[in-house]
């Protein structure tokens, strides 16, 4: 199969793209890649130190997957090695090492959950510590004779830390080589990252200069902002989409995207192809609220299928428009006639962790029965035999209270 051309490929390849350094390198090597009808070799590296992938991890393996639809040979390294060195990248605190047994849990879970973005049979899975655990004292002191002090002060994260005398380990100056060896071994054409790991990649670029190789070209992903519009997708801001996530739940939280970012989220976390985004930036433009939902939808059927999507945007719509329990909401029954704290109520549905907790909530107006909001903290329940009453705890937790 034939290569499309290169004003075709690069369309997709700078689709959300925040630099390619160089780009006119990128243009020469998809010449060549066309010429001689040999795929680019395109590099992504992971450290595994979380199991669990949410929208702003998809943002590169979707790139990557533009890649793989393009002909293009992609290989993705699991960071075996370097997740126990510990990347310092974008930390305030060097992020702690991994043992490897934390690492290979971790790797195994990743790759399932990426191998639903990136096509398997179109994949190349490696591991640094297969090259990386190999090299003696001898070559790591060669390695490190690549790049000065003065160098790496330049990244952003060192120089923030040292201007403020904050300790910064020697070790964490041979994360970058290391990483930057990856390329070497591979011999990558493209390496892509986020703008975090910018200072990373052009040390990739460096050693493969040093060897004698021709240099990979570095293509930086933006780091998506999350449900909350401000900081970047994370589960400890708890602004994050996970992409293992319940149908309804993933509907859910998409709708809670700031207007501003509908877009960005089209172009960076979908399938869409790149020809049908004008028409959707227009319609994010007119009508929000409906291009919203069609985020959502499009997400959800990415990752569960056309049913559940369908499913999902039902059960937002008899929930939360139609202010209805949905069909599979339980059913708690409580003895009629008597007087029943809400407290106590809440607590045997287990909708909520705590009293604690569901004190807060209550206080912040997320509970209500029968779509009536419930601010008292003492608020008691009576129920007449067979009568049915709609609890609604937090966004997507329902229950029905039945007399008995």
């Amino acid at each position: 199969m034939p290569f499309p051309s290169v004003k075709e490929q690069l369309a997709i390849i700078k689709r959300g793209a925040v630099e390619i350094v160089p780009e006119e390198e990128l243009v020469s090597k998809l010449k060549k890649s066309i010429k001689e009808n040999k795929p680019l070799k395109v590099k992504l590296g992971v450290d595994p130190t979380r199991p669990d992938l949410h929208l702003g991890h998809s943002v590169i393996l979707r790139k990557m997957r533009q890649f793989q639809d393009l002909g293009h040979e992609v290989i993705l390294i699991i960071g075996g090695f370097t997740a126990m060195i510990g990347d310092p990248t974008g930390q305030n605190k060097t992020r702690p090492p991994l043992t490897i047994e934390e690492v290979n849990e971790n790797a195994r879970t990743y790759i399932d959950q990426a191998k639903k973005i990136l096509d398997k049979n179109k994949l190349t899975l490696t591991n640094n510590n297969d090259w990386l655990s190999t090299m003696g004292f001898m070559d790591v002191v060669r390695l490190s004779s690549k790049l000065t002090v003065a160098r790496m002060i330049e990244r952003d994260d060192f120089s923030k830390r040292f201007e403020n005398n904050e300790p910064i380990s020697l070790h964490e100056f041979l994360y970058p080589l290391a990483q930057g060896q990856d390329s070497v071994y591979l011999r990558s054409d493209i390496e892509l990252g986020g703008t975090d790991q910018k200072f990373n990649l052009l040390v990739g670029r460096q050693l493969q200069k040093d060897n004698g190789q021709d240099q990979q070209v570095c293509l930086m992903m933006p780091l998506l902002v999350g449900t909350d519009g401000t900081a970047k997708m994370s589960k400890s801001y708890n602004n994050y989409i996970g992409i293992d996530e319940a149908p309804n739940d993933m509907y859910g939280k998409t709708l809670s995207v700031p207007d501003d970012l509908i877009y960005t989220y089209f172009e960076l976390v979908t399938d869409l192809q790149t020809e049908e985004l004008p028409a959707v930036k227009e319609k994010v433009e007119k009508d929000p609220r409906n291009a919203k939902h069609d985020l959502a939808y499009t997400i959800v059927r990415m990752y569960h299928g056309e049913d559940k999507a369908k499913s999902a945007r039902n059960h937002f719509e008899k929930t939360v428009i139609n202010k209805k329990a949905p069909d599979d909401a339980p059913v708690f029954e409580f003895k009629s006639g008597i007087d029943h704290r809400l407290l106590d109520i809440i607590n045997e549905t287990r909708f909520s962790p705590s009293n604690g907790e569901t004190k807060r909530m209550i206080k912040q107006g997320g509970i209500s029965l029968d779509d009536e909001r419930i601010l008292d903290m003492n608020y008691m329940v009576q129920l007449t035999k067979g009568e049915e009453k709609v609890l609604k705890v937090g966004k997507r937790k329902f229950g029905v209270l039945k007399g008995s």
